[in-house]
């Protein structure tokens, strides 16, 4: 007995020793505490080199595992994996969320074969969670190999300025932090482990425990923000005060998308006026992909157009770009979730039609009284149908403005859209707050069906 004693303290005190692994678990959780799953696994005599819990975020429960790089560096072993997918199984039973915190440089060699089942199995089992319960990756160190796409499958991807996430290492572009807010790999970038767990916990505090449960409601404060002519300030003049949380800000230079409130209740914010006035292919990818989450847990959107259109440069159209413009319509109009639109200022031709058009995009549209929405530019629109007028003009550019700032008061103008059926309302700025509060509350109850099938077929 004294020895199964014995063996009991030196496998406890081996397993609760101080880690870093052990130590961003208690900065997820609720004052540092969590139920730990299957701390003594073992493989090869060393521990399994990932640490599995339980326990609350802001009173909620959530899931969470930790890779400790303390053990062979964190690589990835069959004892490994079946740790995590214990995590996930418990999480697709419960319906709650999971938090994993990657810090591993890639799978165990010496586990040959036997590693290449679990990652097959891990990313089979993320993949099936995905769209049931948040899923949000936390970057700690470093992620490397397929638990790079394993934390890329995640809906969210939060990452350390000083760690690094990768398939395959590459000098050229160090792998770094700042590249992977770049090129959308990470949503957010933070200034250590401890504020990456924070901002897990902020995302976590505005998502539904599972695809089945209502939005969060939280007690809020109105806005103090006041209206400017960029996508945040908008977001911040109309959403409950600190609420707004924004993702991927450094991805698409004309695309904006938070998580925020709106009444207490969690909305997604599209905005279409960043730093550019036209969308090109990252923007069109960001959003899409962000509309998709939203509606993956009925998180109703709420879209503030002001935008010239998509580009229509060389350099995009070599890059394919209308396949993420078709991407972007394909996401808005699968979505089921409630989606709402408020045109802030311009809005043509497809890009209305994708973003703020009532067939595919919104169930209900508005614009402020100074909107302009057209089929086209009001310059090319004058161009086409005024051309007669400018024969002869002995300043060909000034009478084509003035021409156009008069086709943007009158023909594009909001009151006109309206008259046409375009939209739904025409309101000032002062008005869209209230106006979406009380457009969530009636579109509270929506239901709608899609064709039978077994899933679209979107770009990608």
């Amino acid at each position: 007995m004294s020895d199964s004693k014995s063996t009991l303290a030196e496998l406890k005190a081996l397993a609760q020793a101080p880690t870093s692994a052990r130590n961003r678990l208690t900065y997820l959780f609720d004052e540092g505490k969590f139920t730990e799953l299957d701390a003594f696994a073992k493989t090869g005599g060393e521990l399994s080199g990932v640490i599995t819990a339980f326990g609350y975020v802001e009173g909620n429960p959530v899931y969470a595992f930790s890779q400790d790089i303390s053990v062979k560096d964190g690589a990835l072993t069959e004892a490994q994996a079946k740790k995590i997918i214990k995590v996930y199984d418990l999480a697709a039973k419960t319906g709650v969320p999971v938090v994993g915190i990657y810090d591993s440089f890639g799978a165990d060699v010496s586990d040959g074969s036997k590693a290449l089942n679990a990652y097959g199995e891990l990313l089979m089992w993320t993949s099936n969670l995905s769209g049931v319960v948040p899923q949000i990756a936390v970057v700690a160190g470093t992620c490397a190999g397929c638990a790079a796409m394993l934390a890329e499958s995640a809906d969210f991807t939060v990452i350390s300025k000083d760690a690094e996430i990768f398939v395959a290492p590459n000098t050229d572009i160090k792998n770094s932090a700042e590249n992977a807010a770049k090129n959308g790999t990470a949503a957010i970038v933070c200034d250590d482990d401890k504020a990456a767990l924070e901002a897990a916990k902020d995302i976590l505090m505005k998502m539904p425990q599972n695809n089945l449960s209502p939005v969060p409601m939280y007690e809020f404060a109105d806005p103090t923000a006041v209206y400017g002519d960029d996508s945040e300030s908008v977001a911040k003049a109309v959403c409950d005060e600190d609420s707004v949380l924004e993702l991927n800000a450094e991805y698409g230079s004309a695309a904006y998308t938070a998580l925020a409130s709106i009444g207490g209740a969690t909305v997604g914010v599209v905005g279409t006026n960043k730093s550019d006035d036209k969308l090109g292919s990252a923007d069109c990818s960001k959003i899409a992909r962000f509309v998709r989450t939203c509606d993956a847990y009925a998180i109703p959107v709420i879209t503030f157009v002001d935008t010239e259109g998509f580009k229509a440069d060389d350099e995009t159209e070599a890059q394919g770009a209308v396949k993420d413009m078709a991407k972007l319509c394909h996401a808005y109009a699968e979505a089921t979730t409630i989606k709402l639109a408020v045109v802030t200022g311009k809005a043509y031709g497809p890009a209305f039609i994708a973003l703020a058009g009532k067939g595919s995009n919104a169930d209900l549209s508005f614009a402020v009284s100074t909107a302009s929405i057209s089929a086209l530019a009001p310059v090319t629109a004058v161009e086409f149908l005024q051309h007669d007028e400018l024969k002869g003009a002995e300043n060909l550019t000034s009478a084509r403005n003035a021409l156009a700032e008069k086709f943007a008061k009158t023909e594009a103008s909001a009151v006109n859209a309206a008259e046409n059926g375009c939209i739904d309302g025409v309101i000032e700025n002062s008005e869209i707050r209230e106006t979406l509060i009380n457009s969530i509350e009636v579109m509270a109850g929506k239901r709608i069906s899609r064709l039978p099938k077994k899933h679209s077929n979107i770009q990608l």
